[in-house]
């Protein structure tokens, strides 16, 4: 099969797949395993300080001399309350007091570590830079552009797809709902509720509403997902959980280990981990929050004040107290090095194109 198209042109590999940029749980490793294989390695750079970045990045350029590409997080705006805060943290109470852990300050600083993110990928070449949360503002596209890095944008309906087209970006992942991790959805609809279009009825609308490279994301974990995507009029995938689970996965054992024992119907998407919707496995803590009757702060508020809860629960090897993010597709998750895992997605993939042939 020629994988030979637009979008791999564009982004400058051999096959049309991006690992997602999963912030927390990529490793210098993975990204670079990804790429020398012939797809798209892709740093989650969402937390990232600057020098954690730049880190990242040399390490990255010393595993591999292929494109890779560094996930980052458009700032929004924090509207909170103090008083959001202060019934957030009576919630949260006995969960710190069962790890002694002090209560956090919250500091928002997402916009200037946005910003000095972008200068990481000027700074050192990175080819490709990839946004969720919404569109950059022109001056830092125009940045980008000028310093001839490759632009990929995130959109959950056919109008945000609209929107990345128009303020630049050369590719759109269409982000359905099946999708694990943080919704990517940045324009309010009239339902003033989240968008949950399947990759299946989004795929097709966004194709033909666009001219850029369209790249179907959520749910896809092995060759038959990749190739119904291209059958759709996508021009690639974008991929995280099935690479979440991988060997050089930065991802903490209780989440591989939970996500590779997970089915179908275990997934729920929920705010209240972060202050942002995204998907992920049901748990204790969820279920018990879903009683909480306050707003939810938003992000990156509600983040900070779970952080530590999180972090801790997972490396105490509680998965009920802490983000699980998984698609809707983990009875097909694997534990595999990436080689093997792309190698297997190839063998799939000319298979079944035989097959269809």
């Amino acid at each position: 099969m020629r994988y030979d198209n637009q979008l791999t042109q564009i982004l400058k590999v051999q096959y049309p797949i991006i690992q997602a940029g999963m912030a927390g749980s990529t490793t210098p490793e993975l990204v670079a395993s990804v790429s020398n294989k012939g797809a798209l390695g892709t740093i989650g750079a969402g937390y990232m300080s600057q020098e954690k970045l730049e880190e990242e990045i040399q390490s990255v350029k010393a595993l591999t001399t292929k494109p890779f590409g560094v996930n980052l997080f458009v700032p929004g705006h924090n509207d909170y309350s103090p008083q959001q805060v202060e019934h957030m943290n009576a919630w949260l109470k006995p969960y710190r007091r069962a790890f002694d852990l002090e209560e956090p300050t919250v500091n928002i600083t997402e916009e200037q570590q946005f910003v000095n993110a972008i200068d990481c990928v000027i700074k050192y070449q990175v080819p490709v830079c990839c946004f969720t949360f919404g569109i950059p503002e022109r001056n830092i596209i125009t940045k980008l552009k000028q310093a001839n890095v490759i632009l990929v944008g995130t959109a959950t309906t056919v109008e945000e797809a609209i929107e990345n087209e128009r303020a630049g970006m050369d590719v759109v992942v269409a982000q359905g709902s099946e999708a694990g991790g943080h919704r990517g959805s940045f324009l309010p609809n009239l339902q003033h509720q989240q968008s949950l279009i399947g990759t299946m009825s989004l795929v097709p609308q966004m194709v033909d509403s666009i001219s850029i490279p369209v790249v179907a994301a959520g749910g896809i974990m092995d060759g038959r997902g990749i190739v119904a995507s291209l059958v759709l009029g996508a021009q690639g995938v974008q991929m995280g959980t099935a690479f979440l689970t991988a060997e050089e996965s930065g991802a903490n054992d209780v989440v591989k280990q939970t996500i590779l024992n997970s089915k179908e119907t275990d997934t729920v998407v929920t705010n209240v981990f972060s202050g942002k919707s995204a998907r992920g496995i049901n748990n204790e803590f969820v279920e018990a929050m879903m009683k909480y009757e306050g707003d939810i702060p938003p992000y990156p508020v509600q983040n900070q004040l779970t952080n530590t809860i999180r972090k801790t629960a997972a490396s105490n090897g509680n998965k009920e107290w802490t983000h699980i993010w998984s698609g809707q597709s983990p009875r097909l998750a694997t534990a595999q090095h990436v080689d093997q895992l792309m190698d297997n997605l190839v063998k799939q993939i000319e298979e079944l194109v035989r097959i269809v042939g």
